[in-house]
């Protein structure tokens, strides 16, 4: 049996078209083709589809858009209740959570994520030893961004017991951001980087394009 061949320049559009529904401004025309030319190019490399991961995501970074204003654009899969920021972040302290070491983005604006997958092997685990790992495998944290991006372009891969850590972004300090669910919403919250939680993963990917 035959599977049928994964359409990366359709799935393209479609997270374009989400975008236009959470009303994000779209990438620049010139860019927003370069990264479909791109999305085709490299879809033969690409993972299939399959539980708790996707094969590339559109990522739309806080040069376009501000975290605070994308996070009560998600939404959980069926979900109506907007996404919500934990009152533990401290008013503007968002702009502080940066690239980790060894994390560099493509392009500042919006690239490609690709083989995105939300580390639930690593819930239970402890994250600064689940981030040991990952670097061991060659796989990178996913953004604070980046992970918004995953759940805006895929809601289903937010799930109970099955949230994750976004160890991608740091400020210094041992807090590590997360995405979980709370009162039936997508939450932007953070955890410590030696306190294990059985409910929260640690999210990687493969790569970043532009």
């Amino acid at each position: 049996m035959t599977s049928t061949p994964f359409d990366a320049g359709t799935e393209f559009d479609r997270q374009i078209a989400v975008l236009r529904d959470r009303d994000y401004p779209e990438p620049p025309a010139d860019l927003a083709a370069s990264l479909r030319r791109a999305a085709v190019a490299h879809a033969g490399a690409m993972a299939a589809p399959a539980e708790g991961r996707a094969p590339f995501t559109l990522v739309v970074t806080r040069e376009l858009v501000p975290i605070e204003e994308m996070v009560p654009r998600l939404r959980l899969a069926n979900g109506r209740k907007a996404g919500v920021i934990d009152r533990h972040y401290k008013a503007g302290e968002l702009v502080d959570f940066v690239p980790a070491k060894g994390v560099e983005l493509p392009d500042a604006r919006a690239y490609l994520l690709l083989d995105a997958d939300r580390g639930e092997e690593f819930c239970g685990a402890i994250p600064n030893e689940a981030m040991a790992v990952l670097a061991e495998r060659g796989r990178t944290l996913l953004t604070i961004e980046e992970g918004i991006a995953l759940v805006t372009q895929h809601p289903e891969l937010l799930a109970k017991n099955k949230c994750f850590s976004l160890g991608g972004s740091r400020c210094g300090d041992r807090r590590v951001p997360a995405l979980w669910i709370s009162e039936r919403a997508p939450k932007l919250g953070w955890c410590w980087e030696g306190n294990p939680h059985t409910w929260l993963g640690m999210a990687h990917a493969a790569a970043r394009i532009a």
